[in-house]
């Protein structure tokens, strides 16, 4: 048995069952052993950038890890900004980057690289197998650092000889990982909280689990029981979402808009989150949101028992049950397509228990809110801020899915970084709906120059914001990648694109036309 069966043999003895991949010349070995080890699924990505993302997603809709496979240090970096968003999500991801042999890296090949310092910028762990005999343990290794808690990316380095090396003696058994159970907050930690919330003007702040549908449905009770406000983190790495969960207030993404929202917040509690600041500096506005005489208090950090911390919290308080408001979806639109039409088609719609993959970036702004009575769902937003992330995470929520739809939507600046994608989700037939938002015009940047005193007044600068010359084609490019793929000028056109797609197997493509920039 050689060092790549061996490495496939024990993912698959540890769960992980999925491996995107990019592959070149030093990890032909392991592609190879894709024949021999039935438990691992390989997926061809055609951008390292795609099997980044759709690790990510996958690990959010399941838990647990998938596996990249990556071709040296271009590779990698490749990948980064997606690994970039999965470390800002707080997910197992575990990469397997191939390099040259041990014996030729000395000659300084043109691919050689330091592969050790690309991955320090997303890794929380990093390792190089020296031997064949070393891969089982170092696989294992990989995957127990990617679970933390909280979860995170592990790369481990796959030089082509160890790869194609034999093993001396292959294990009885393949190295099962050390999983950590996440850590109980510490008395006095929880006991800060407690009193904390009996402050006046209090308010919960909520990331990771306690954003499930157990997680929201305490902190409201928590809530109630001492007159707290709650509100959840601006892009949660997975939200419950809809008709029978809790949904309090979310976090504005414009720092001068939170800064308002938090000002009579004088006692933040912080639950799976970090104290909120904001995404950029600006002219004139403070970093931190939370006002100076805001006392910050840190109850249960990522990758702690958030919802014990909870559960603790309610009994406490002796809090109550709460009834869960109930409202009616919206109606389906007609008329103009606008990001309001649109949102509002997709509230009266969706159908139960699907993935949302939002990376909708100003076209989505009413999104959230017309969903809040459809059918219960998820919601998986852009946590990292590295845009290029919807379709690759998509691609990766529908393999990891349970064959539940997945409804992905992505503003058209967003998609020219990763529409390989769509490639990957063609080969392997998933139910994926994407909804490209088309209003030709990087529309988040428009509104960013002005917030951040920046003057576009010629030319030259306004070319370099917008997207219409020429104007993308988002459907045609759609059908060249083999995703079947229509045109919505009007909302009765997105609407009955919408129910066609929910309808009908595989992956399916709807361009929306939005108005130009803003809308």
């Amino acid at each position: 048995m050689n060092g790549a069966e061996s490495l496939l043999s024990t993912l698959g003895a540890n769960g992980v069952n999925v491996w995107f991949s990019n592959p070149g010349t030093s990890e032909m070995h392991a592609v190879a052993a894709l024949d021999a080890v039935s438990d691992v699924r390989g997926i061809l990505c055609l951008f390292e950038g795609v099997a980044t993302g759709a690790a990510d997603g996958y690990a959010r809709v399941t838990g647990g890890p998938a596996a990249t496979l990556l071709h040296l240090g271009p590779g990698l970096g490749n990948g980064h900004a997606n690994l970039h968003n999965a470390r800002r999500a707080r997910v197992p991801v575990i990469n397997i980057v191939g390099d040259h042999a041990t014996y030729h890296s000395r000659y300084d090949a043109p691919l050689d690289s330091d592969i050790a310092s690309i991955a320090r910028g997303a890794s929380a762990w990093y390792r190089r197998s020296a031997r064949p005999d070393d891969l089982p343990g170092d696989v294992a290794a990989a995957v127990a650092a990617s679970y933390g808690p909280p979860g995170q990316v592990a790369t481990l380095v796959l030089p082509a000889d160890v790869s194609w090396g034999e093993l001396s003696s292959p294990p009885a058994h393949w190295p099962l990982a050390d999983r950590r159970r996440p850590s109980v907050p510490a008395d006095e930690h929880l006991d800060a909280g407690l009193a904390a919330l009996r402050s006046p003007r209090a308010a919960l702040f909520l990331g990771g689990a306690a954003v499930s549908a157990e997680g929201l449905a305490l902190a409201t009770r928590v809530a109630a029981a001492v007159n707290a406000r709650v509100i959840t983190e601006t892009f949660p790495t997975l939200q419950d979402h809809g008709a029978g969960v809790e949904a309090p207030e979310r976090l504005i993404y414009l720092s001068e808009f939170a800064i308002s929202q938090l000002k009579d917040v004088d006692t933040l509690v912080l639950l799976g989150a970090a104290e909120p600041v904001g995404f950029f500096g600006y002219p004139d506005i403070p970093s931190r949101l939370v006002h100076s005489g805001c006392r910050v208090v840190n109850v249960a950090p990522p990758g702690s028992d958030v919802i014990g911390a909870l559960e603790f919290l309610a009994a406490a308080l002796d809090a109550p049950e709460v009834a869960v408001a109930t409202g009616e979806r919206p109606q389906k639109p007609h008329g103009d397509l606008t990001t309001a039409a649109l949102a509002q088609a997709v509230g009266a719609t969706m159908p139960e228990d699907v993935i949302v993959v939002d990376e909708s970036n100003t076209a989505g702004v009413h999104l959230f809110g017309a969903t809040r009575f459809a059918p219960p769902h998820q919601w998986m937003t852009l946590t990292g801020g590295a845009i290029g992330y919807g379709l690759p995470a998509a691609l990766g929520a529908a393999i990891g899915g349970g064959g539940r739809r997945v409804l992905a939507f992505e503003a058209d600046g967003s998609m020219m970084y990763t529409p390989q994608a769509l490639w990957s989700m063609a080969r392997e037939g998933v139910d994926v709906t994407v909804v490209g938002l088309s209003n030709r015009s990087y529309a988040i940047l428009n509104l960013e120059l002005q917030r951040v005193g920046a003057t576009a007044e010629g030319a030259q600068s306004r070319r370099m914001l917008d997207l219409d010359d020429p104007t993308l084609d988002l459907s045609g490019l759609s059908r060249a990648f083999g995703v079947p793929a229509t045109r919505a000028t009007t909302a009765d056109d997105f609407t009955e694109a919408l129910e066609r797609s929910f309808a009908t197997p595989g992956p399916s493509f709807i361009e929306a036309v939005l108005p130009k920039g803003l809308s």
